[in-house]
């Protein structure tokens, strides 16, 4: 439809997940219970960092901004689906499913650029340990956090904007939990080239170009450590980056399945499994990845509550 700029549908049907009628409440009760673990965890995680003065460092500054944003990537989607499982009509209004996408799109660049700052604060640590605290001094990690919420904030608007110029006629239905940009595109019956170029160009810069700078920094840590190899430096790669590895693992795994692998057979389902892993799983493992791997989180945790039970 050349020249045709207006919406003509006013809400979107999401099919939500394949779940059986019959199964309906056993699931609405496991998402719930995930979604409440995510919300408790990161929370902890926040108040823990907040609380005690011996993990007001960079890493942890970095990690209370991932658990902020595992709150919101989990709050983009949950909710909804949670609200549809209990509805006849599983619709969202489609202002509503622009606010979903764009915050969607917020929360998931933000991850991706937290955990390259905290794979540089790693790398930094262990490759020069002499100059930890000059290289990483505070402006320098205000500055990385404050730069990841700008070039965020500006990348999820830019999909935002370019989406609405597009029409959407008939098919109003979304074979997903969410309103995600890929399927929306599809959905649209206007000229969709400028918004793949965008994604092609600059979301590459987001999902690949981080993952490879992650991929460089614990090249460049692990044959630091191996110039000297010992049990002693051994532990210390496990215990210094153990946790990040575990979660750029899950993100990026699941990122990397989903979109650089697809499959011919079961390609919706497979879809909707990988997009649960990265956006329900992942947020609410977490907390239990860093809490129970990292030893002090597990001694703030401590101090905090004897602090508690003291007063």
């Amino acid at each position: 439809m050349p020249g045709n700029n207006q919406t003509v549908i006013s809400q979107f049907l999401l099919l939500g997940l394949p779940i059986s009628p019959e199964h309906q409440h056993l699931f609405y009760a496991l998402f719930l219970t995930m979604y409440l673990t995510t919300i408790l965890g990161n929370l902890i995680i926040i108040i823990i960092i907040l609380l005690d003065s011996h993990l007001h460092t960079p890493m942890y500054l970095f990690l209370s901004n991932l658990s902020l944003t595992d709150l919101g990537f989990s709050s983009v989607t949950m909710p909804k689906l949670l609200q549809n499982m209990q509805s006849q009509v599983p619709s969202i209004p489609y202002a509503g499913c622009l606010t979903q996408m764009y915050f969607f799109l917020f929360f998931g660049d933000l991850e991706s650029l937290l955990l390259v700052a905290m794979a540089y604060d790693r790398y930094v640590a262990i490759c020069f340990p002499l100059h930890y605290t000059n290289i990483m001094s505070p402006k320098l990690c205000v500055s990385l956090v404050l730069l990841s919420w700008v070039l965020t904030t500006s990348h999820a608007m830019l999909h935002t904007l370019l989406l609405t110029r597009l029409s959407f006629c008939e098919n109003n239905v979304i074979p997903h939990f969410f309103c995600d940009l890929s399927v929306l595109l599809k959905l649209a019956c206007s000229d969709i080239h400028i918004n793949e170029m965008v994604i092609l160009i600059i979301g590459g810069l987001f999902v690949i170009l981080p993952f490879l700078i992650i991929t460089v920094s614990y090249a460049c840590i692990v044959s630091s450590i191996l110039k000297v190899p010992s049990a002693q430096g051994i532990h210390k790669l496990f215990s210094t980056c153990g946790s990040h590895l575990s979660v750029v693992s899950l993100f990026y795994g699941t990122i990397i399945g989903l979109y650089l692998c697809p499959s011919a057979n079961n390609s919706t389902l497979k879809n909707t499994v990988m997009s649960m892993t990265y956006t329900v799983v992942t947020p609410m493992l977490n907390p239990f990845i860093y809490s129970l791997r990292n030893r002090d989180m597990k001694g703030a945790l401590k101090r905090v509550l004897q602090k508690k039970i003291i007063f």
